[in-house]
């Protein structure tokens, strides 16, 4: 029986790391934990917000998904966009889910990112 999600991997180009980490821990806040030092050998970084983890791995022939996407729980969702916007990261807002107030973000290498927060 599936309990909960541990984590959502998603893929970048090798040598991403800097940027990721400017985007993950300096744009969203994220804090970067340490990769096991077998999977920090293949590159790559992993980042953590309360129970949230989301790790990017290196992917030689990557090209970002324009669909697929982690979809991730803020709270003072108007604020937190505010702040992606100021930071430099782009902003689309979507009113078609009854019940949220959503957007969405790209990381520096296009994977798309939601951020939800319900209303009422």
């Amino acid at each position: 029986m599936l309990a909960a999600i541990d984590h959502v991997q998603l893929a970048a180009p090798p040598g991403s790391e800097d940027a990721l980490r400017a985007y993950y821990a300096g744009v969203l806040g994220m804090t970067e934990i340490p990769k096991p030092p077998v999977l920090a050998a293949r590159g790559g970084c992993w980042f953590q917000a309360g129970s949230v983890q989301l790790h990017l791995g290196m992917e030689e022939d990557f090209r970002p998904a324009k669909k697929a996407h982690p979809g991730l729980r803020v709270t003072g969702i108007e604020a937190f966009a505010a702040r992606l916007e100021a930071l430099g990261a782009p902003v689309t807002w979507d009113d078609n889910l009854p019940g949220h107030r959503r957007c969405y973000s790209e990381d520096p290498v296009g994977n798309r990112l939601e951020f939800l927060e319900p209303v009422g």
